[in-house]
Parts: structure tokens; sequence; C-alpha cells
């Protein structure tokens, strides 16, 4: 993964902790889950390309 991947996602995991906190303060459900949804999509990417890294070395 490059590392202009590995930013847009740690971007999306930021912006959807955003999004999160905007929905909860707004008590938009939708806002709060697409934000939850956003840090999860982001996270499994970053998990999956550590396990990647681990093996590739």
């Amino acid at each position: 993964m490059s590392l202009g991947d590995k930013a847009k996602d740690a971007v999306q995991k930021v912006a959807g902790h955003a999004e999160e906190a905007a929905g909860k303060k707004t008590d938009d459900a939708e806002l709060t889950h697409q934000g939850q949804k956003d840090q999860a999509m982001s996270e499994a990417r970053m998990e999956t390309e550590k396990a990647k890294d681990a093996t590739d070395h």
C-alpha cells in the first residue's frame, strides 16, 4: 500500500469520527451510522495492509 493510500485511509477515519460526532450532536442517526461505517472501513483496510506488510518482511 502506498503512502498516499495510507494517508487517505487515515483521513477517512478522522472524517468518519467527525461525521459520527456531528450526527450524535444533531441526533442524526443516519450521519452517526455513516461516520461509524467510514471509520470501520478505513480501519479494516489499515489492518489488512498491516497484515500484508507483516508477511512481506
